[in-house]
């Protein structure tokens, strides 16, 4: 089976390049299941009910979250009746929403998604590794699951490589989130889960962190900020990995980097 990932989408240029060219991917690079991670879709900063909507439309199996989760207040009550919206697993008990999701592909496979959030740099929610073991343990691959994705929406490289590492061999595809900007480390662990440290965002390249940069520069230079983070909406790039799962063993055996328009150097898997 054949699943795609794309990083964090930001703000409406990244949702416009997401809505106009996933439909068309899935016909053309044959994919059975797609997750967005959409946590700064509205504004920059989380999402709403309509937007959530949108890139379901457009082809999205499950979309993840992280750290702005909840910006939109709204996103409190409408994550309880959208299942196929996650948040970090690893919020403390009795947060709205759930944190992982068991999906039927195309292609029939059950998939098992887990999102989770780190530490390090970010704010202090419960052990996500601890967390992760307990999905795993309780949706294992090759039992209850034909392929496990994992977004691990983090700050630091160590800690997301470090996830990768502990669920090798029992996840098809772990991936970070978070830091908007794409790593050149895409692999194939020893164990046969594929992994990516970031697989960076579907935004505009051309600001700072799919901001507009004049804000942020201002803050670097000056020390002091004038107005809100706003997000640069010039042309986007779609950002994300394209990985085949074995449909018996539910490991990787490839992980392809795909990016399309914007700035950045386009790629397209080579299957």
């Amino acid at each position: 089976m054949r699943v795609m990932f794309l990083g964090d989408v930001v703000g409406r240029s990244g949702r416009r390049i997401v809505v106009e060219r996933l439909p068309g991917l899935i016909v053309d690079l044959a994919l059975d299941f797609v997750v967005v991670n959409g946590e700064n879709a509205a504004g920059g900063f989380g999402i709403t009910e309509e937007i959530a909507r949108d890139l379901i439309d457009a082809g999205a199996d499950a979309i993840t979250l992280g750290n702005h989760a909840f910006d939109q207040r709204e996103a409190l009550v409408f994550i309880e009746r959208q299942p196929k919206l996650l948040r970090p697993v690893n919020y403390p008990a009795g947060t709205p929403g759930r944190g992982a999701g068991l999906y039927m592909a195309r292609n029939g496979a059950r998939v098992l998604v887990v999102n989770v959030m780190g530490r390090i740099y970010m704010d202090p929610l419960d052990d996500p590794f601890a967390a992760m073991e307990r999905e795993i343990a309780a949706c294992p691959l090759g039992e209850q699951a034909d392929a496990v994705i994992v977004d691990v929406h983090a700050e630091a490289t160590s800690e997301k490589q470090a996830m990768g590492h502990l669920l090798d061999g029992r996840a098809s595809l772990v991936v970070g989130t978070h830091t908007h900007v794409p790593t050149a480390d895409h692999q194939i662990l020893p164990h046969g889960t594929a992994f990516q440290s970031d697989v960076g965002m579907c935004g505009d390249y051309d600001g700072v962190i799919g901001m507009d940069k004049d804000e942020p520069l201002h803050r670097f230079t000056t020390k002091i900020g004038r107005a809100r983070f706003e997000p640069a909406n010039g042309e986007a790039t779609l950002c994300g990995v394209v990985v085949d799962v074995d449909e018996v063993s539910g490991l990787a055996t490839t992980i392809e980097p795909i990016r399309l328009g914007g700035r950045l150097a386009p790629a397209m898997p080579r299957f």
